[in-house]
């Protein structure tokens, strides 16, 4: 990738100096010519001036004249020619002398003959044409001094170039390097790094992508943990009534005396708790994925598990008092989720608690409350280690308060210890705004049709 940035930098500069050095180049050169015919033929003009007395008297012409004409270093070469022809001075090639016939009629007169330029100038005198003078330079003058500018072009073309060239290459660095550093993240996360963090280079797209990667090794991060979590959750669960089922039915077989219709229906019990067990762990681990939530009646949610955990609390001698507040509104959560807390809730209390089991619903500010309260002496320690992890698993009852916890949470509820002794458990619920359920009981209700 660096190669192709750097080539592609170089390419654009030669193609973009090309572009601008040809014309100008050219443009040079036609600029060079065009100076240098002019400035002949004042050098020709002038001398024409200067020599007019000497013609028009038919005195001698200082050659000295002649040789001062043109800049130091310039091959120039004059010659006058009277009226008819006869050169008085100088010299220059005869085959010049055909641009005469111009200058005898008053123009000035130009050519190129070979190498050499060649300019005649009408000498004059009270309007009349006396004579001439024709001056001559090699082209090579001029197209030296182009030739040092076109190589001052160059060598600024090949200075620019140069200067893409490093630019190039500190680009190439500044954008390569990110996406080699992406590459090393994501090769790392492909071998299960989950710690990656990517260098921000000040670059929007690659700095998006370094992101989009860190948040995906988050996640990755994440469910590996909840995996983790659910095989360790599972398997502590699931151990006890297992090694349960599997003691009883041991000690069946060994007592061939005695029926084993009872061990057999015991374990079937058994087999129940496994599976509430196994749905309850599994509700857990697809908490954090998002469960759906939506308007809950906890009034009607509570009635429904009431029969179940008054037979229960019956077996023990125990009631269930159920309160429900008419003003506590609904409850946004997942019914599923708040279903499978109170029952940790009620499983916790009819376990480990005494006499009577109360639930009530209650309104609070701005939520919702479940409290779950037993006549029990209560949690000890003040219930710091309550809510801890494997607390109270022994009996293999329920995902345990520390789960149930967690379960809460993912549905932006809590659930806390609000008393230690008699102890008090209360759930808190994001309560349905009071416009969303005004707008459900006008749907109920329906339009409302006049007179």
């Amino acid at each position: 990738m660096r190669t192709r940035i750097i080539s592609l930098a170089v390419l654009t500069s030669v193609v973009a100096t090309v572009l601008f050095a040809v014309p100008l180049g050219v443009a040079l050169l036609q600029y060079a010519l065009q100076h240098q015919w002019g400035h002949l033929v004042r050098d020709a003009s002038d001398l024409a001036i200067t020599v007019a007395g000497d013609v028009y008297h038919d005195d001698r012409i200082d050659p000295e004249v002649l040789d001062d004409i043109g800049d130091d270093g310039e091959a120039v070469a004059a010659a006058v020619f009277d009226r008819d022809g006869q050169r008085l001075a100088g010299a220059v090639p005869d085959s010049d002398a055909g641009v005469l016939a111009g200058a005898f009629d008053g123009e000035v007169s130009t050519a190129t003959d070979g190498d050499l330029w060649v300019v005649a100038v009408p000498v004059t005198h009270s309007d009349e044409v006396i004579g001439a003078v024709v001056v001559t330079q090699s082209r090579a003058d001029v197209l030296g001094a182009v030739g040092l500018m076109w190589a001052g072009m160059a060598g600024l073309a090949t200075v620019a170039v140069a200067v893409a060239w490093l630019v190039g290459r500190r680009q190439a660095r500044r954008l390569a390097q990110p996406l080699e550093e992406l590459e090393e993240s994501a090769r790392r996360l492909g071998e299960g790094d989950f710690s990656i963090r990517t260098r921000r280079g000040g670059i929007e797209e690659t700095d998006a992508v370094g992101a989009a990667l860190e948040a995906t090794a988050a996640r990755l991060d994440d469910l590996l943990a909840r995996e983790r979590a659910f095989s360790t959750d599972a398997s502590h669960q699931l151990r006890t009534p297992l090694a349960g089922m599997r003691l009883r039915l041991e000690a069946a077989l060994e007592r061939t005396d005695v029926d084993p219709r009872p061990a057999i229906a015991a374990s079937l019990v058994d087999a129940d708790r496994l599976e509430a067990i196994i749905d309850e762990v599994l509700t857990l681990a697809r908490a954090d994925q998002g469960a759906r939530t939506g308007p809950v009646d906890l009034g009607t949610l509570v009635g429904e598990l009431s029969p179940e955990w008054d037979a229960r609390l019956a077996l023990h001698g125990r009631d269930l008092e159920v309160r429900i507040d008419p003003g506590a509104p609904e409850a946004r959560a997942s019914t599923a989720a708040v279903r499978q807390v109170l029952g940790v809730l009620l499983d916790n209390a009819c376990t480990h608690g005494r006499g009577a089991v109360t639930v009530t619903v209650r309104e609070a500010t701005g939520a919702v409350a479940v409290d779950v309260s037993d006549e029990g002496p209560g949690v000890p320690d003040d219930g710091r280690a309550v809510f801890g992890p494997r607390t109270d698993r022994r009996e293999g009852h329920g995902i345990g308060l520390a789960l149930a916890r967690r379960l809460a949470e993912a549905g932006q509820g809590r659930l806390q210890l609000t008393r230690a002794a008699p102890p008090v458990f209360t759930l808190l619920l994001p309560a349905v705004p009071v416009e969303n359920r005004d707008a459900r009981e006008v749907a109920a209700v329906g339009p409302v049709s006049s007179g």
